[in-house]
C-alpha cells in the first residue's frame, strides 16, 4: 500500500495543484485553509482525494469565525486573509470545513495510525517540533504505531518511544527555509519525506489578485519565496507562530 501523507495546505493551490503522487490512501492533517488565495480549490481537492482527514487550527478558526489579533508575523496574515477565506466557498465546502474531525484513528497496511493536527494532548493548538523526548511523553499512551502531525509547518520523521511521529511539513506554507511543497509516503512501511518545487510566481499572482492588503500580500509572497517569514516580518514569538 502507498499512503500519501498532506499538512498544511493553506489555500495555496500552486503548491498543491504539483503534487502527482500515485497513492492507495492519502491522509489530510488539516490547515486547508487561511492565508493562501484558493480556498475553494484546496477545500474541495480534499473533499475528492483525502481518504482520511482531519480539523486544523485554520480549519476550525474559518469555519467558526474566530478573529485574530496582531499587526505583524504570521498572525498578521492570518487576520488580513481569514475575513476572505469563508465567503470564498460553496456550501458543501463550508459544510465539510465544519464537519472535520479533531482526530481520526485508522488502520492502514496492518498499522494503526493516529491522526491530529498538533499533538494528542492539545489537537489543534499545541506546537511540537522535532524532539523525541517530547513527543515521547505526548505519544505514551496513544494506542497507536505512527502518529501523523502537522502544524509546526517542519518536517521530520522521528522515534518517540516505540511510536513513529511523522510531520510531513507544509504543502503550501513551509517554514524551514525551503519553499518547496512538503509531503511525505509511506509505502511498505518506509516513510519518506518529499519536497517538490512549484511556480511562487504563479502562486504570488493569485495572491495579488485578492483583496488582501498590499502589506501583506507582501509579506506572504516573500515568506512563500523565502520558504519562512523574512527576518523583518517576524513577530517575538518562535516564528510569529499562528
Amino acid at each position: 500500500m502507498r499512503i500519501l501523507v498532506v499538512s498544511d495546505i493553506h489555500a495555496n493551490w500552486a503548491a498543491l495543484a504539483v503534487i502527482d503522487e500515485p497513492h492507495d490512501v492519502c491522509l489530510c492533517l488539516g490547515d486547508l485553509v487561511d492565508y493562501g488565495p484558493d480556498p475553494a480549490e484546496c477545500v474541495r481537492w480534499a473533499m475528492e482525494h483525502a481518504d482520511h482527514a482531519i480539523r486544523g487550527n485554520h480549519d476550525h478558526g474559518v469555519a467558526q469565525g474566530v478573529p485574530v489579533q496582531g499587526d505583524s508575523g504570521y498572525r498578521y496574515l492570518t487576520k488580513t486573509s481569514r475575513p476572505l477565506q469563508w465567503p470564498a466557498l460553496s456550501a458543501d465546502e463550508r459544510t465539510y470545513l465544519l464537519q472535520l474531525p479533531l482526530t481520526k484513528r485508522v488502520t492502514l497496511d496492518g498499522k494503526r495510525f493516529l491522526l491530529v493536527h498538533g499533538t494528542p494532548r492539545d489537537p489543534l493548538d499545541e506546537y511540537l517540533m522535532k524532539d523525541p523526548a517530547a513527543w515521547a511523553k505526548r505519544v505514551e499512551h496513544c494506542d497507536a504505531d505512527i502518529v501523523c502531525v502537522g502544524h509546526s509547518h517542519m518536517q521530520f520523521n522521528l522515534m518517540a518511544g516505540d511510536v513513529v511521529v511523522l510531520n510531513p511539513g507544509s504543502v503550501g506554507q513551509p517554514r524551514d527555509g525551503d519553499p518547496r511543497a512538503a509531503y511525505a509516503v509511506i509505502e511498505d512501511g518506509k516513510i519518506e519525506l518529499k519536497r517538490v518545487s512549484y511556480s511562487i510566481d504563479e502562486a504570488a499572482a493569485r495572491v495579488e489578485r485578492t483583496d488582501m492588503p498590499e502589506k501583506a500580500k507582501a509579506l506572504f509572497i516573500e515568506s512563500l519565496r523565502l520558504g519562512r517569514l523574512p527576518q523583518s516580518g517576524r513577530e517575538s514569538s518562535v516564528l510569529g507562530h499562528e
